[in-house]
C-alpha cells in the first residue's frame, strides 16, 4: 500500500520548492492588504466583471441521437429463476414469549 504524505511532509515539499525558487533568481512581490485583483475596483462587482459577459449557448435537441443509442443497447435477458428454497427452522413461542419448540417452514 502506497504511504500518503503526511503535513509534514508536505510542507518540507513546499519550502524545499521555494528555496530553489528563491536560489535561481524568482523574485516574491509584496501586495498591499486589502488590493483586488480586478483590473476596474471604481465598479461594484456584478456579472459582468466576473466572467459572464457571453450570452448563454443555446443547447441541441438530441432525441434522435438518443434514440439511436437506446435502439444499440442490447435487451437484457430475462432472469429466470429457479427457487430451490430449503425449509428453514423456526422457533414458535407461547403467548408469554417463551419459547415452545421449533418447526420447520418453508
Amino acid at each position: 500500500m502506497k504511504k500518503m504524505p503526511t503535513k509534514a511532509d508536505i510542507r518540507d515539499e513546499l519550502e524545499q520548492q521555494i528555496s530553489q525558487f528563491m536560489h535561481s533568481g524568482g523574485a516574491v512581490h509584496q501586495i498591499e492588504r486589502g488590493l483586488s485583483g480586478r483590473i476596474d475596483n471604481s465598479k461594484p462587482l456584478n456579472q459582468s466583471s466576473i466572467g459572464f459577459e457571453k450570452p448563454k449557448d443555446q443547447r441541441t435537441p438530441l432525441p434522435d441521437v438518443v434514440s439511436e443509442l437506446e435502439a444499440r443497447r442490447q435487451p437484457t435477458k430475462p432472469t429466470t429463476k429457479t427457487s430451490n428454497k430449503k425449509p428453514t427452522r423456526k422457533m414458535l413461542y407461547d403467548d408469554f414469549g417463551e419459547p415452545l419448540r421449533w418447526v420447520w417452514v418453508e
